[in-house]
Parts: C-alpha cells; structure tokens; sequence
C-alpha cells in the first residue's frame, strides 16, 4: 500500500506537534508542582478543586469580617465600660449627697463633680471611630447619638438623636452577627443628672427639689447602669460565639487546604517518568521522519 507523501507529512506532523504539547504541559506542570496546568488536563479534578477554591474563598471572607467585628465589639465595650464606670460614680455621690447631715454647702461643693460625670457621659455616647461614624447611634453613624437643647429647662435638654437599627454582618453560611449598638435610654439619666445639678444649686428653674431629685437620679442611674450592664454582657456573649465559629472556621480551611494540595499536587516522580518516555518517543519520531523522508522507490530497485 502506498502512502502519499502529503499524508504522511501531515501524520508525522501532528504526532510531533502532539509530543511536543505533551512535553510543554509536563514541563510547565513539573515547575510549578500542580497536577493540573489546565482544566482539559483533569475536567472532574478540575472542578473539585474550583469548589475548593470557592468555599476557601468563603471561610475566609468569614474569618476576615470576624476579625473586624471582634475589634469593633472590644472598642465599643471599652466605651460602654467607660460609660458605666462613670454612672457608678455618680451614684455613689448621689449616695452621699442623700444623707441628711450634709450642708447646703456641701451639696453645692458635689455639683462640679456631677456635672463632670454628666458631661463624660454625654461624650461617651457621641464617641466617634477612626473613621469620623458615631459609634452608638444605630445606623444613622452620621448623627451624634445625643443632642442637647440649652434652651430648654433642666431636665429636659437632653435626648437621643440616633435610632435602634442594627448593622449585621455575615459571619458563616446563614449566621450574622450584629455588630453595631445604641446607647437609648442614657438620655433619661442625663436629663436626671441635670435636674438634680438643678436643684443642687438651688436654680429656681429645678424641675424638683433636692430630695426628689436625688431619689430619682439614684434610681435612674442604677436602671441604667443595667441596661450598659446588659449589653457589655451581649458583647461578651458574642465575643465567645465568634471565637467559637472562627475556630471552626480555620478546621475547616485547614481540611480544604489539605484537600486543595492532594487533589491539585503533582506526582513529580511519575511525571518525570512520562516526560522521559515523550522525550524517547520525540526523538524518535524525529529519526524516524528524517529517514523516511530521505527515502525513495529507487532504494527498493
């Protein structure tokens, strides 16, 4: 049977185009140690590891907003820490303002001090992140969480500008986390302890006398002191849950990287060994093609 020479051309054409691709695929896949240079190489490897890949992606956009959070979480709780340190100071001084033998005088010598609590608290509550958002104002993070109207009488000058709102982030595959908080209800306790700045200093504006007004501060301050009290415990609650979960988290990116790397690594024996056999089967082919192609019919007469 005679061969054309075109036909036989084009055969050991594409044999040593195919050795040749086979030769680079190895080469490329034996220098950067993966299994797969593209996905043709392996289709169903391929897409086992693109789902890898993509949950890897996931955990760790989870892990990242955890870090976030865990940072947002500690600052507001050192605010809220702050917040309650000072009501508790100032309820010790109602305490001690309370008791009877105390002087008009000495009454008087306790304002500065209560008013200093009571302007810390209001700063507090405005405090504001790196970023220029206020911290406890809900999700209107442009508007100060409270405002003070000094045209109005004591008592009454004092209330919250932000909302209940929460911002939630995504923290795992259908788990949020919030991660914002209000401070609503410290205007009541700041209006207390400017009434009772009020009648300490016998303003006639006081919306009540001495004793009432004392009375009333003390048991604002300690339904207040709850409700901060209450939410640094949520923080803490939601501290553990995070720790929690982004310790989960990371056994499972470790169980995806593990799997990443025995699915995608190559074989870099054996690819050796196949690299070797296309070199013998490339060199060959082209002994094989230069002799053949040097022949004639006269070499047969």
């Amino acid at each position: 049977m005679r061969i054309a020479t075109a036909q036989f051309q084009a055969t050991m054409t594409r044999g040593l185009q195919f050795n040749q691709s086979a030769l680079s695929s190895l080469t490329t896949r034996i220098a950067s140690g993966n299994k797969i240079d593209v996905p043709s190489d392996d289709p169903i490897t391929a897409v086992r590891l693109s789902r890898l890949d993509r949950e890897e992606a996931l955990v760790g956009q989870y892990r990242s907003n955890i870090a976030s959070i865990k940072i947002r979480l500690a600052t507001n709780e050192t605010y809220l820490q702050s917040m309650a340190n000072d009501i508790t100071q100032s309820h010790d001084l109602l305490v001690w303002a309370s008791d009877a033998s105390n002087t008009p005088d000495d009454l008087k010598s306790m304002v500065s001090t209560l008013e200093a609590l009571r302007d810390s608290l209001y700063y507090s509550a405005n405090q504001k992140d790196q970023e220029g958002r206020y911290v406890f104002s809900g999700t209107l993070t442009g508007t100060p969480a409270m405002k003070i109207d000094a045209t109005q009488p004591p008592g009454s000058r004092y209330s919250f500008s932000g909302n209940t709102n929460e911002q939630k982030s995504v923290i795992g595959n259908g788990i949020t986390q919030t991660v914002n908080v209000d401070v609503k209800g410290l205007e009541s306790l700041l209006n207390q302890m400017d009434a009772t700045i009020a009648a300490l200093n016998e303003d006639p504006a006081a919306p009540v006398d001495k004793a009432t007004a004392l009375k009333q501060n003390m048991d604002g301050a300690m339904a207040t002191l709850d409700l901060i009290a209450g939410k640094i415990a949520a923080f803490g609650g939601a501290q553990n849950v995070m720790a929690t979960l982004d310790s989960n988290h990371a056994n499972v990116s470790l169980s995806n990287q593990t799997a990443i790397l025995d699915l995608g690594s190559l074989d870099v024996a054996g690819a050796v060994t196949e690299l070797n056999g296309y070199n013998t089967a490339l060199q060959a082919s082209y002994k094989a093609y230069s002799k053949i192609s040097s022949l004639s019919l006269f070499n047969v007469l």
